[in-house]
């Protein structure tokens, strides 16, 4: 039982025999595929993230295999992977954390710790999938967060003309942004409100329109907040 927890790199630390780095590559493979299945379990993801997430391991894996105990080498990765920019849209907390998995399972398995690196994997699978069915951490008021757009004429003074209708029909409103349209003439304003149990939306909407002249408005699903982890 022991043995299986070893690394079959440890009777060297400069060279890596043929049939260890064979069988690393096989077993860095499954456990990315592992990986990526796992991710994709109740999410909603791209197939780039997924082959990403499934060869990551791989790579991570070889890399340690060719540096193992070779300092120069070392420094060379290291300057080589500095180079490299990522040029794509900031993920969220999960995806981050799934590289974050993808690399660590890797790393154990190119150092030669394949029993470590299976235990690993599996036992944060199950977790991740665990915690993502249980809907662990999930905002329970998040279907009264709306995000509300109204568009007014340049003549109305918007800051006092809203506020007795947003205190009638939701919780909490914010005004978060204010911007110039159709050549100064028009103002957009956009609010992040959260809406009373039972509240009547069109009700709302119809008084909104009372106020600012019968222009657009328009009520969405809040947008995510790319900003926070």
């Amino acid at each position: 039982m022991n043995t299986f927890f070893q690394g079959i790199f440890e009777t060297t630390t400069t060279s890596v025999n043929t049939g260890g780095f064979f069988l690393c590559i096989v077993v860095a493979l499954v456990l990315g595929m592992v990986l990526a299945f796992s991710y994709e379990y109740k999410n909603n993801t791209s197939k780039s993230f997924l082959m990403t997430m499934a060869l990551l391991p791989s790579i991570v894996c070889v890399v340690i295999m060719m540096v193992n105990g070779n300092v120069g080498a070392g420094v060379a990765v290291a300057g080589a992977f500095s180079l490299v920019r990522f040029r794509s849209v900031a993920g969220s907390a999960k995806d981050i954390s799934a590289i974050f998995l993808a690399m660590a399972s890797g790393l154990m398995v190119g150092m030669g710790y394949l029993g470590y690196a299976i235990c690993f994997t599996v036992i944060l699978c199950i977790a991740f999938v665990g915690l993502n069915v249980s809907g662990f951490g999930e905002e329970k008021s998040a279907p009264l967060e709306k995000s509300l757009r109204i568009t007014v004429p340049e003549d109305l003074n918007y800051t006092d003309s809203f506020g007795d209708i947003l205190e009638e029909y939701t919780t909490k409103s914010e005004l978060m942004t204010v911007k110039t349209t159709n050549m100064g003439s028009l103002f957009k304003l956009a609010y992040h409100i959260t809406l009373k149990e039972n509240a009547d939306e069109k009700a709302m909407i119809d008084a909104l329109r009372t106020r600012n002249g019968n222009l657009e408005i328009s009520i969405s699903a809040q947008e995510v907040k790319l900003f926070e982890l």
